[in-house]
């Protein structure tokens, strides 16, 4: 098993541009929702687009290049690699695991927007390291009357997931475009990332 440190992104220093503001905590307790908290920030993103300088960017990502990661609140994708808007494709599902929507996704990426590479995104402590698939759609049956049709796609170790997520899309058919695949897991508590070899 072969695995590179690799230190996170300063993501305190100027290198990273930010996307927008940081909502403060106590807003949210003056707000109804979340949702319509965050509805009155993006009001003011013409304002700030224009404060920033920013034209309207093309629809292919500038870098050429699509992430695939977990949407775990604590992995900020933007901030952790330094991207701005325009720079990247980010695809985020629960445990970050190529589905068949991932590779359609990828596909339209690849090929009618041009990026070659692909950066899968892990991290530690990940929800689906925690369920089976067969447990959580027992509950799920259990709670609503339905068992649904699709798989969770948990998994029991993170490094084995990306390994299989790197084998997936290496031999996928519709991704022959791509000139680079590399997974890494990042980890929660020290912030560093961690690359994954197959």
């Amino acid at each position: 098993m072969s695995i590179r440190h690799r230190e996170a992104a300063d993501v305190s220093g100027d290198s990273i541009r930010p996307a927008g503001g940081v909502l403060p905590a106590d807003d949210l307790e003056d707000s109804a929702t979340a949702t319509e908290l965050l509805l009155t920030y993006a009001a003011g993103n013409p304002a700030r687009r224009q404060e920033a300088g920013l034209s309207d960017p093309p629809a292919a990502p500038r870098l050429g290049v699509a992430v695939v990661a977990c949407m775990d609140a604590r992995l900020n994708v933007e901030a952790l690699l330094g991207l701005a808007e325009g720079d990247a494709h980010i695809l985020r599902n629960a445990g970050g695991v190529v589905t068949t929507d991932v590779v359609r996704s990828l596909a339209v990426s690849q090929n009618v927007l041009g990026t070659k590479e692909i950066i899968l995104l892990h991290h530690t402590g990940c929800g689906l390291e925690k369920i089976t698939d067969d447990g959580f759609r027992d509950q799920l049956e259990r709670d609503t009357g339905v068992r649904p049709e699709w798989s969770v796609q948990a998994f029991a170790n993170v490094e084995d997931d990306v390994r299989i997520s790197l084998r997936i899309l290496r031999s996928s058919p519709f991704l022959q475009s791509t000139t680079s695949v590399r997974g890494f897991i990042y980890q929660v508590e020290t912030g560093a990332v961690v690359e994954v070899e197959l």
